[in-house]
C-alpha cells in the first residue's frame, strides 16, 4: 500500500506540476484570466503577467491556451530555458509553432512567411496570438524589439498577432528595455499569494479533486502550513506532498498533526 491509497486518495493531490484539472477557480486568477483572454480576442496587442515563484503563472498559462476554442484561434505556448536565447530563435519557434519549416532560410525570410501565414489565418476567421512563460529571462533588447515588430504585423487595418508574456517581477525591467514596447502593453495583471482564507479552501480542493472528502491536516497544522508558506501555492504543495508521505511513514492517523507539520518544514529548511 502506498500512501495515496493509505489515505484514500485515487492520484497526487499536491503535485507541483502545472496540471489545469488542478486550476483553482478564485478571484485574482480568474480575473487574470479575463483579462489575459481580452488581449487577445481584442488583438489588443500585449499582456503581461508577473508574479513570484509559486503563485500560478504557468498553470495559468496553460488554463489560458486550453480555453480558447481551436476552431476561432490558433494559439501557442513558448517556454525560455535559458537567458541566451535571442532574436533569431524567437522568430524560428514562433514561426514552427504556425507549422512553417524554416530549414536554412535566413530570419527575413522566416519572417516573410510568418507574415503570409498570419494573413491567411486572418483571412480564415481566426485570431493568432504567442503566450511566453518564463519570459522575464528574455533580457535582450534585440529578442524586446523583435516581439515589437511582430506586434506591427497587420492586414487590412486588423492586427495579426498578439503576445502574452508570463514571468517573475523583474519582467516588469525587462519590458523597460525597449521603451516603446513597454509603451504597447495593453494589459498588467499581477498575481500575490494566497491568504489564509484561501489557503484553506484551495487545500479542500486540491483534496476533493483527488477523490476524498477527508481533512488531512488538524487546525493546528493547517496555521502551521500558512506560517511556513504565507500563502505561496508552490509551497503549499511541497509541505502537504511531504507531508502526506512523512504521515504515511509514521502511520499517523487523519488528520494530521501539527508535528509532522514541523518536521517536513525543518527538513525543507523553512523558517516562520
Amino acid at each position: 500500500m502506498d500512501h495515496l491509497s493509505y489515505y484514500g486518495l485515487n492520484q497526487e493531490p499536491f503535485s507541483i506540476m502545472p496540471l489545469t484539472q488542478f486550476y483553482y477557480h478564485n478571484e485574482q486568477h480568474d480575473q487574470a484570466q479575463m483579462r489575459l483572454t481580452r488581449v487577445i480576442q481584442g488583438m489588443k496587442g500585449l499582456g503581461l503577467l508577473v508574479g513570484d515563484v509559486g503563485t500560478g503563472k504557468s498553470l495559468l498559462a496553460r488554463r489560458l491556451l486550453e480555453s480558447l476554442p481551436e476552431e476561432e484561434y490558433e494559439v501557442s505556448l513558448l517556454v525560455v530555458l535559458h537567458r541566451d536565447v535571442d532574436s533569431d530563435w524567437l522568430v524560428r519557434r514562433i514561426a514552427t509553432q504556425f507549422g512553417i519549416e524554416c530549414g536554412n532560410e535566413s530570419k527575413v525570410d522566416v519572417i516573410a512567411k510568418l507574415y503570409h501565414r498570419l494573413e491567411e489565418l486572418a483571412e480564415a476567421g481566426k485570431k493568432a496570438a504567442i503566450l511566453i512563460d518564463e519570459a522575464h529571462m528574455l533580457n535582450n533588447q534585440e529578442v524586446l524589439e523583435e516581439i515589437r515588430g511582430l506586434l506591427n504585423f497587420d492586414f487590412n487595418d486588423q492586427k495579426l498577432l498578439s503576445f502574452v508574456l508570463f514571468g517573475l517581477p523583474e519582467l516588469d525591467k525587462t519590458i523597460q528595455l525597449d521603451e516603446p514596447l513597454a509603451h504597447r502593453v495593453a494589459v498588467r495583471n499581477e498575481l500575490k499569494n494566497f491568504s489564509k482564507e484561501l489557503m484553506l479552501d484551495y487545500i479542500r480542493f486540491r483534496v476533493l479533486n483527488s477523490g476524498s472528502s477527508q481533512q488531512l491536516f488538524s487546525d493546528e497544522a493547517l496555521t502551521k502550513i500558512f506560517a511556513l508558506t504565507k500563502g505561496n501555492g508552490r509551497r503549499i504543495n511541497v509541505i502537504c506532498d511531504n507531508a502526506l508521505f512523512e504521515g504515511f511513514v509514521r502511520k499517523s492517523s487523519l488528520p494530521l498533526p501539527v508535528d509532522v507539520i514541523e518536521s517536513v518544514g525543518a527538513d525543507l529548511r523553512l523558517e516562520v
